[in-house]
C-alpha cells in the first residue's frame, strides 16, 4: 500500500466529528482529538490523560485483561480485583468439588491466607499504545513479491516489539491491525499470573435466571467474583509462591455509593473482543448459516449434558464451565439471527453497499481504486460457501467430542517427548502427566460416549455428501450395520484415551512406537484431524483475495465516510466506550425502565426451577430490609441498570463509571433486542447491562459476610 493510504487514516482522524448516539469501540490514545469534547459535552468531569497516559497514572493502570476473554478493574490498593462472576466461573469450577462447591454454596476468605490460588489464571496491564502504520505501510511498499512482503513486515513487527520491551523481563509487545489491516498500533502489555480468589456468592445469586434470563432485560443477577493479585517483594510479576505480597497498583479505582439516574453520564472501559461493523452482504449471509449450524449443534449437546449434570453433582461440577460457555454462545447466535430478520439487517446492508458503489462511479480514480473490493469479497464468500458448512459443521459435531480432542493431544505429546532433548524431557514429562490429569478431573466418559453417539449421528445425517465423511463412516455401514451406538461403543470400551491410568502410562511410556496405532479412539481422532486440515485449506484458499477486498472495502468506507465518526472494530485490545443511562422501548406498547430492585429477584423466585432459586439468607436480608447504606431512600435496593453504551464479548467485567471516574456498576451483559450489536449498532435498542456495584456491596458485606474487604476500598458515600 502506498504512503497515501497512512495520510488518508490520519486526515480521517483529524476531521472526527461528535459521534452520534452512542456508538462506538473508541481508542484510547485518540480520546484527546476525537471524544473528550463531546464527552464532557455529556457531563464528563476527567479529562483524555486521566483516562490514559503513559506518563502518570491513569484509569487505564486500573482496568485489566482478566485472563483470556474478559475484563476486570482494581479496586483497592492492594490488588483487590473485581470482574463478573461468569468471568471467574472457569477458576471457581476448577477450584470446587463435591465436598467444597463454591459454584453452588459462594466462597469468601476471610483473611489472606484463605484466598485460593487460581491455576493458569493471569491478568493482563495495558501499559502503551503506539501508533506505527506509517512504519509498517512504508514497508510493505517496499516489496511487490507477497511472501517477501508478509516476510519483511513480520520482522519489522519483532523488531519494534523487541526495542518497545528493551530489557524489561515483565513486558511484552505486539503489534495489531485496525480498520482491516489500515492501521496499525504497538501495544505492551505486563501480566501478572499468581492470581488469587477471594470470593464470589453462590451461583443461585451470581448466576441467577441461567440461560432463560441470559441476554435479557429486565435483569437481577449479581454478576461478580473477586480475586487478588500477588507479586513478588520488589511489586514484579512473578510465579506463585507463598512468599508473593499482594500488588500495588498505579491505580485503583474509587466506588460511589451514590447511582446511577437517568440521563446520568457513564462510559465503560473494557476489552471488546470481536465486532464485523464493516461487514459485507454476503459475509452476512456465511455468518446467518454458522450460526445455524451452531443453534442446532449446541442445542443437541447441551440437552445431553444439562441431563447429566442434572443427575449427578459431581458431573455438574466438572461440565458448568464447559456448559455455560457453550449455551453463552448458542443463545447469542439465536438471538443475532432472529434480530438479522426483525432489523431487516441483510437488506440494509445491501443499502450500504449500493451506496458505496454510487460513491465511487461519480469518480474515475475512486472507481479504479475500491470496484474490485466488493467482487473479491463476493468472490471468495461464493467460493467458500459448501466447505465453509462442512468445516463448522464438524467443528460443532465431531470436534466437540472429547475423547477425539483429547486423542490427539495425546498423540501430539508422545511425539514431542520423544523429540524432546534429554535435559528437557524429564521436565516436559512432569507438564504432559499433570496436563492429563487436569483433563481427567473434569472428564466423564459416560457422558462423552453419549456426545460423541448423537454428534456423529448429527454430523452424517446433515452432510452435504460422502466426500465430506471421515472413513470411519463407511465402517460404521460395513461392519456394524449403520449403527452408530455400536460403533461408539467398540471405540470407548477400547481406547486407552478412555482411562486416567492408561492415559499416564502412554505418556510415560512414549518411546513406544506402536503403543497408540492401533487404538481406535486415535484412529477416529486421526482421521477427523485429516478432514479438519482438508476443510481449512479449501476454506482459507481465497483468503489473500478476501483480504484485499475488505481491506479495501474498509478503507473506501472510512473515505467515504470522512468527516464522520468512524471507529475500528473490537479486536480484544483496550477500548472506551460512553453513553447515557436511558430506559428504552423493545416494541408498541412495551417500555422498559432503566433498572430493577431485588423486589424483581423475590417475584421471579420458583423453588422448582434451579435457575430461579432464591437462598433463604437473602430472602431474610430482603424481608428485613437489611441494606445498610446500600439500599435506597424509599427502601427498595437497587440491583441493575442499564446504559447506552457500545459492548461485546470481552467486555464482561469491564467497569462502567460516573463522570467523574469512579465505579458504578460492572457491565455483563447486551440487550436481546440488539444481538445484532456486532454488525450494526442500533442506537434506539442497543443496551449494555450492568449490575450495581451497591448490589455488589451488599452481597459481599451482608449475605457473605465479608465486610473486612469494604476497609481497604475507597469508597464515596
Amino acid at each position: 500500500m502506498k504512503k497515501h493510504s497512512f495520510l488518508l487514516i490520519v486526515s480521517l482522524l483529524a476531521v472526527f466529528t461528535t459521534a452520534s448516539a452512542d456508538e462506538g469501540m473508541w481508542l484510547l490514545p485518540l480520546l484527546k482529538q476525537m471524544n473528550i469534547k463531546t464527552m464532557q459535552s455529556m457531563g464528563c468531569k476527567v479529562s483524555a490523560n486521566d483516562i490514559y497516559s503513559v506518563n502518570h497514572s491513569s484509569l487505564k493502570d486500573a482496568v485489566v485483561i482478566f485472563g483470556r476473554g474478559c475484563t476486570a478493574e482494581v479496586i483497592s490498593d492492594n490488588g483487590l480485583l473485581v470482574t463478573n462472576h461468569h468471568c471467574g466461573y472457569a477458576s471457581i469450577q476448577d477450584l470446587s468439588s463435591v465436598d467444597h462447591d463454591y459454584l453452588t454454596d459462594g466462597y469468601w476468605a476471610m483473611n489472606r491466607s484463605e484466598e485460593l490460588p487460581a491455576k493458569g489464571l493471569s491478568v493482563t496491564f495495558l501499559i502503551s499504545f503506539t501508533d506505527v502504520t506509517g512504519r509498517i505501510l512504508a514497508e510493505q511498499a517496499k516489496y511487490s513479491d507477497e511472501s517477501e512482503r508478509t516476510k519483511a513486515v513480520g520482522e519489522l513487527k519483532k523488531e519494534l516489539c523487541k526495542k518497545a520491551v528493551g530489557d524489561n523481563p515483565y513486558y511484552t509487545a505486539e503489534v495489531d491491525s485496525f480498520y482491516a489491516d489500515n492501521a496499525y498500533y504497538l501495544i505492551v502489555y505486563e501480566v501478572y499470573k499468581d492470581i488469587r480468589f477471594v470470593g464470589a456468592p453462590p451461583s443461585s445469586i451470581g448466576k441467577f435466571g441461567a440461560d432463560t434470563d441470559n441476554w435479557m432485560w429486565p435483569r437481577h443477577t449479581c454478576d461478580f467474583s473477586m480475586f487478588r493479585i500477588y507479586a513478588d517483594k520488589d511489586n514484579n510479576p512473578a510465579e506463585y509462591s507463598t512468599d508473593n505480597v499482594p500488588y500495588m497498583p498505579k491505580k485503583s479505582l474509587t466506588i460511589s455509593l451514590k447511582g446511577v439516574k437517568k440521563d446520568d453520564f457513564t462510559f465503560i472501559m473494557g476489552y471488546p473482543g470481536s465486532t464485523d461493523r464493516y461487514m459485507s452482504e454476503s459475509e452476512l449471509e456465511e455468518r446467518t448459516m454458522t450460526n445455524e449450524i451452531a443453534i442446532k449443534c449446541r442445542g443437541k449437546r447441551q440437552e445431553i449434558m444439562l441431563d447429566a449434570m442434572q443427575t449427578d453433582p459431581k458431573v455438574r461440577i466438572q461440565y458448568s464451565s464447559k456448559y455455560a460457555g457453550s449455551s453463552n454462545g448458542w443463545k447469542k447466535y439465536i438471538g443475532m439471527n432472529e434480530t438479522f430478520k426483525k432489523l431487516n439487517v441483510m437488506e440494509r446492508r445491501a443499502e450500504e453497499e449500493k451506496d458505496f458503489t454510487q460513491w465511487y462511479s461519480k469518480n474515475a480514480k475512486l472507481t479504479k481504486e475500491y470496484s474490485q473490493a466488493l467482487p473479491e469479497i463476493d468472490d471468495a464468500m461464493a467460493d467458500r460457501k459448501d466447505v465453509m458448512y462442512s468445516y463448522r459443521y464438524l467443528y460443532e459435531t465431531l470436534d466437540r467430542i472429547e475423547l477425539v480432542s483429547f486423542s490427539a493431544f495425546l498423540d501430539r505429546t508422545v511425539k514431542e517427548l520423544s523429540q524432546a532433548s534429554p535435559d528437557k524431557v524429564d521436565q516436559d514429562l512432569k507438564k504432559a502427566v499433570e496436563r492429563v490429569r487436569e483433563f481427567y478431573k473434569d472428564y466423564d466418559p459416560a457422558l462423552d460416549r453419549k456426545i460423541a453417539k448423537a454428534m456423529i449421528r448429527l454430523y452424517g445425517e446433515d452432510s452435504l455428501n460422502k466426500a465430506c465423511l471421515p472413513p470411519f463412516y463407511s465402517e460404521i455401514d460395513s461392519i456394524y450395520g449403520g449403527n452408530t451406538d455400536a460403533f461408539v461403543d467398540y471405540v470407548y470400551d477400547n481406547s486407552i484415551a478412555v482411562s486416567e491410568d492408561k492415559a499416564i502410562e502412554t505418556v510415560n511410556g512414549y518411546k513406544c512406537d506402536s503403543c497408540m496405532k492401533n487404538d481406535p479412539a486415535f484412529e477416529m481422532s486421526g482421521e477427523i484431524r485429516n478432514l479438519t486440515k482438508t476443510f481449512a485449506r479449501e476454506a482459507h484458499r481465497k483468503d489473500k483475495e478476501l483480504a484485499e477486498g475488505k481491506k479495501l472495502f474498509t478503507k473506501g468506507q472510512l473515505e467515504m465516510k470522512k468527516g464522520r465518526p468512524t471507529y475500528p472494530d473490537a479486536n480484544f485490545t483496550m477500548r472506551l466506550t460512553y453513553g447515557r443511562v436511558e430506559p428504552y422501548s423493545p416494541r408498541d406498547g412495551v417500555t422498559y425502565d432503566y433498572y430493577t430492585t431485588l423486589d424483581g429477584v423475590m417475584q421471579k423466585e420458583d423453588p422448582n426451577n434451579w435457575e430461579f432459586v432464591v437462598p433463604e439468607k437473602l430472602k431474610r436480608i430482603y424481608k428485613d430490609k437489611d441494606y445498610g447504606r446500600y439500599g435506597l431512600h424509599d427502601g427498595k435496593m437497587p440491583d441493575c441498570f442499564i446504559m447506552t453504551g457500545d459492548i461485546t464479548g470481552g467486555n464482561s467485567g469491564s467497569p462502567v463509571m460516573n463522570a467523574k471516574g469512579e465505579l458504578v456498576g460492572l457491565a455483563f451483559d447486551g440487550n436481546w433486542e440488539s444481538m445484532s450489536g456486532d454488525i450494526i449498532f442500533e442506537p434506539q435498542l442497543q443496551r449494555c447491562i450492568c449490575v450495581d456495584i451497591r448490589y455488589v456491596l451488599l452481597i459481599l458485606d451482608k449475605y457473605g459476610d465479608a465486610g473486612y474487604l469494604l476497609k481497604e476500598m475507597k469508597i464515596d458515600d
